[in-house]
């Protein structure tokens, strides 16, 4: 190994020690006092549930473990959203988990919050998995109410999710395991099965105190919703539980009755691990969002054997497109070869760019893979599509169009990941987060953004100098440099691979040596949605 690949080696496991770190203090929600008071009420907390609740803790993978991250501020902060989402195994089946963390405002919802549980809940609906809520949350977060109550894509989209998912047959089984309140309340009914944990779980539409201001009725809450009350006089509940592993058991015995699903029919074989060490990666992928490195030698980490069957291997180079098996799943991939490259004609194209010939060669890829039914996996590490005159002309925005219409209505599972650069146009036709992929994660070397730090910082500080000038501020070189810094850290800090991961244009950020996890679980996951629909790609222009 030579000194540039210890050099990249150290960085990138840097990287995932603070990954780790970061994890480590996500993983305690609201700190250690919180979560010892919730022991103390004999609960448990959200991710003792789920573990407890899973076959395996190793076998699962967490969506949105950083949501919210350095959020709500102002508000004492949002960890994870103040929900945990994770997919798993109970009792062999693949299922998703949602339990709300109340050592988090009580479990309050945030408006990340909301954005998180639509979606677990578009997850569940993508791959019909069944869905488990583990529900002990105080409702709407009410100093922020205007911006979780009200829109589309807020508090009551969750509601209309249950009906809908209800209608397409897929499983849904709540558990109130403490407060349930107010609109929160129909989440659990509206599943098909609803457990209550005695004397710790609740539920009504309005609490002891609003009954009392309301209509001057004097009654407690236990006897207002309890488990009794629920189970035995109002018929609200199917179950009733003497505390949370007993509430956790019963969902156990009920997923393991599920009859088998209909399959998508995705092709697997026994998997083989890869033959080239896949910790080489560290060593592969460059410190640098700027140097340059071969995507193959990435590829050959992640597939089995380290074999894929390339298409179209000496045209369009600067997208590999190639077939392929990530732990015995056949897929596609398609992703950005980093290295400068030569074209047939002697050119030199720019590693990372998608130029016409890529654009047109990946279109016909994915036209290839959803005739197959084949799924496919986007490797980013993309700063945009090829600029200037040569390639305006040559018609870059038509084979452009081409390839994100393809991306757009393929009906095969997609997954992406975002290696190193996701910049602009080019986020978008390697498959970003507003193109529907089944999953989408970061590596710690991810940067997403409309254009890179220093490119952005220099345009940002072009109109911020003209705005001075016209007030009548002189700038000298030192200001100059002064505000050229100040703009460039407000900008990188927004294209960390937390960032995104905090707003949940990401599901996840991982370590790269967990890549192939994340997309086989996905694929499981996928197959369980026959594709109901025939690819078409519309008008385009050829």
């Amino acid at each position: 190994m030579d000194i540039n690949f210890n050099s990249n080696e150290d960085h990138n496991k840097l990287l995932v020690s603070e990954l780790n770190k970061k994890l480590l203090k996500v993983y305690k929600g609201g700190g250690e006092k919180r979560i010892e008071k919730l022991h103390s009420q004999g609960k448990m907390t959200a991710r003792e549930r789920i573990d407890y609740l899973l076959d395996s803790k190793e076998k699962s993978i967490e969506i949105g473990a950083f949501a919210g991250e350095d959020m709500y501020v102002e508000h004492g902060g949002c960890p994870s959203g103040g929900v945990v989402v994770k997919i798993g195994y109970i009792k062999g089946k693949q299922c998703i988990v949602v339990a709300n963390d109340a050592t988090v405002k009580a479990g309050a919802w945030f408006p990340i919050t909301g954005k998180k549980n639509l979606r677990a809940q578009e997850i569940a609906i993508e791959n019909k998995l069944p869905i488990i809520y583990l529900v002990d949350s105080a409702g709407v977060y009410l100093p922020m109410q205007d911006e979780i109550f009200p829109d589309k894509e807020h508090f009551g989209r969750i509601f209309r999710n249950n009906a809908i998912m209800s209608s397409m047959g897929i499983t849904q089984i709540a558990a109130v395991m403490g407060s349930c309140v107010a609109g929160g309340a129909y989440l659990p009914i509206m599943s098909d099965e609803a457990l209550i944990v005695d004397k710790t779980g609740s539920i009504f539409l309005a609490g002891s105190y609003l009954v009392k201001a309301a209509i001057g009725e004097n009654i407690d809450n236990e006897t207002l919703g309890g488990a009794t009350t629920h189970c035995e006089i109002s018929g609200v509940t199917d179950y009733k539980a003497k505390d949370d592993k007993d509430a956790l058991d019963i969902i156990k015995n009920i997923v393991d009755k599920i009859g088998d699903y209909q399959k998508a029919g995705y092709n697997r074989i026994k998997t083989i691990t890869p033959k080239e060490r896949e910790e080489d990666i560290y060593g592969i992928l460059p410190k640098s969002r700027a140097d340059q490195y071969d995507m193959y030698e990435i590829i050959k980490r992640l597939v089995d054997n380290s074999e894929y069957e390339e298409y179209k291997a000496g045209y369009g180079k600067t997208l590999i497109t190639a077939y392929a098996r990530i732990d015995g799943w056949a897929v596609g991939i398609i992703a950005n070869q980093r290295s400068v490259v030569k074209t047939a004609k002697g050119e030199m194209q720019f590693g990372g760019v998608i130029y016409s010939d890529s654009a047109d060669k990946a279109t016909r890829f994915i036209a290839n893979c959803n005739q197959k039914k084949i799924p496919l996996v986007f490797l980013q590490d993309v700063t945009g599509f090829m600029v200037g005159s040569k390639s305006e002309h040559g018609g870059i925005i038509k084979d452009g169009a081409k390839m994100v219409n393809a991306v757009s209505n393929s009906v095969v599972p997609k997954f992406t990941i975002i290696v190193g650069n996701s910049y602009g146009a080019g986020n978008y036709a390697m498959c970003g987060k507003a193109y529907d992929p089944r999953l989408i994660v970061a590596w710690p070397s991810a940067e997403l953004a409309v254009m890179s730090g220093n490119s952005a910082a220099k345009v940002l500080l072009q109109i911020e100098k003209a705005t001075l000038e016209k007030q009548g501020e002189k700038i000298t070189p030192e200001k100059e440099e002064e505000l050229y810094n100040t703009i460039k850290s407000r900008y990188d800090s927004q294209t960390s691979p937390y960032y995104a991961a905090a707003h949940l244009w990401t599901d996840a950020v991982i370590d790269p040596l967990k890549t192939r996890k994340w997309i086989s679980m996905g694929i499981e996951a996928a197959n369980h949605a026959p594709i109901e629909k025939q690819f078409n790609l519309g008008v385009i222009q050829v």
